[in-house]
């Protein structure tokens, strides 16, 4: 199959049936100018009893495009409009219901909106060629450094968005900034299932590395160009959404560190000040009163909300939550957990349970307990926040708010999808439910 590659070569395109029953109808474009790569334009066919010839038409439709790129007519036909080759003209099948994952596979093109800027526009306004503006948009180097910043800047500043996606890499990218090991296989388990079940490859960056290393990851992933960025635990610039919107690479940010910006982003997070507010809740029906509160660092949404969650408990209660037995740490971690839980535990008088913000933290005064010769949960009660695996293994086994991170990435890759599909989702931002998990790290209060 080959279309525009070789004068006089007759070039049919491709119809391949998914494991939907949709078919795919995929035409050969020539060579993308920048990225040197093959180019195909492609669009699936909702599965039916008319969908072979849907597809006829559309492939009719494909190659007539891919004519009129490369200066040649359309394919001739009756005054009817019936076929005189074997490719006809019939207009395009009126969009029908089939999954986004599966219209997402092939380019979409967005209508321009009156008045909206173009990319030789961008290109005259920042004294560059629009081959210079194209490589800007796909993170291609040749670029100088001020030149780039300049382009960006404009493409922000007019919200340049470009109309015609190209071909992505049927691709879903998940971003963690750092990874903690558990979280991360769990969230991409949630985005495989999602994305495989479409034959979406999926891959990850570590944009904490990248950062350090001095480099821009939102650029690297333009080069990548997948079909659509979900971004975990990640604190993004203005600027770094706006260059991917203009990229026309759909972006969904899984537990934001931040509020978005312009709350443009869409999102998916959990309950965490429910999860915060039944962890309290749970140590208050044990009996206890002195309880201590370790959080993951406030600047972090769901940081704050844990620790709000946990402290409206408290003093819904009467309890309240002193000064002394509150601490912050400086990233959910174990050694979090240990540093703040021997501080606590040296108070006079000491907490009898300790809410932490994650499940390392409180591992972390496990060990803290140990040192201290408390026993847990006879001497003081723990909880942790995530339930990662790990929480059923230790000893004792650990009561914890689980959150649903497998679920949470599903449900970001089928929003991530439905935007690269070019339609609305039904809602910008999905919380979806944590709940408390009990085990033998909680008990009566000792002095109950």
């Amino acid at each position: 199959m080959s279309v525009g590659s070789r004068p006089g070569r007759r070039a049919r395109g491709e119809i391949e049936e998914l494991p939907s029953g949709s078919l795919r109808v995929r035409v050969y474009a020539g060579i993308d100018p920048v990225s040197k790569r093959r180019r195909y334009l492609t669009e699936t066919v909702p599965a039916g009893p008319v969908a072979a010839r849907d597809a006829e038409s559309v492939r009719s439709r494909l190659l007539d495009t891919v004519r009129r790129q490369h200066g040649r007519p359309p394919a001739p036909r009756t005054p009817a409009g019936d076929p005189v080759a074997p490719t006809t003209d019939a207009p395009a099948p009126a969009p029908a219901a089939g999954t986004p994952t599966e219209r997402a596979t092939g380019p979409q093109r967005r209508s321009r909106r009156r008045g909206e800027p173009t990319l030789t526009t961008i290109a005259q306004l920042a004294d560059v060629s629009a081959p210079t503006v194209s490589k800007v948009l796909n993170g291609r180097s040749g670029v100088a450094a001020e030149t780039r910043s300049r382009v960006e800047a404009l493409l922000r500043k007019h919200g340049y968005r470009r109309p015609e996606l190209g071909t992505p890499h049927a691709s879903v990218e998940v971003v963690f900034y750092g990874m903690q090991s558990n979280l991360a296989v769990m969230i991409m388990q949630g985005v495989q299932q999602v994305a495989g079940a479409h034959r979406f490859a999926v891959g990850f960056t570590d944009a904490r590395r990248q950062v350090s290393e001095g480099r821009f990851w939102a650029r690297d992933l333009l080069a990548r160009r997948p079909t659509g960025v979900i971004a975990v635990h990640l604190g993004f610039t203005s600027e770094q959404h706006a260059l991917l919107a203009a990229s026309g690479i759909p972006l969904v940010v899984l537990d934001p560190t931040g509020e978005p910006p312009l709350h443009a982003v869409p999102s998916v997070t959990s309950t965490n000040w429910s999860g915060g507010f039944e962890a309290a809740r749970h140590l208050l029906d044990l009996g206890h009163r002195r309880i201590g509160v370790i959080s993951g660092p406030t600047e972090r949404l769901c940081a704050k909300a844990r620790l709000d969650g946990a402290r409206a408990a408290l003093e819904a209660a009467g309890v309240g939550l002193p000064a002394r037995w509150l601490r912050h740490g400086h990233w959910f971690s174990f050694e979090d957990g240990l540093n703040h839980g021997q501080e606590l535990l040296r108070q006079d008088p000491a907490p009898t349970a300790i809410v932490c913000g994650n499940d390392l933290q409180a591992l972390g005064v496990y060990e803290a307990a140990r040192l201290a010769g408390r026993r847990i949960p006879r001497d003081l009660s723990v909880v942790g926040f995530d339930d990662i695996p790990y929480t059923m293994f230790c000893g004792p086994p650990m009561t914890s708010v689980r959150q649903p991170l497998t679920e949470m990435g599903a449900a970001a890759a089928r929003m991530v999808l439905t935007l690269a599909a070019n339609e609305r989702l039904a809602q910008n931002r999905v919380e979806l439910a944590t709940t408390l998990v009990v085990r033998d790290s909680t008990a009566v209060a000792p002095d109950h």
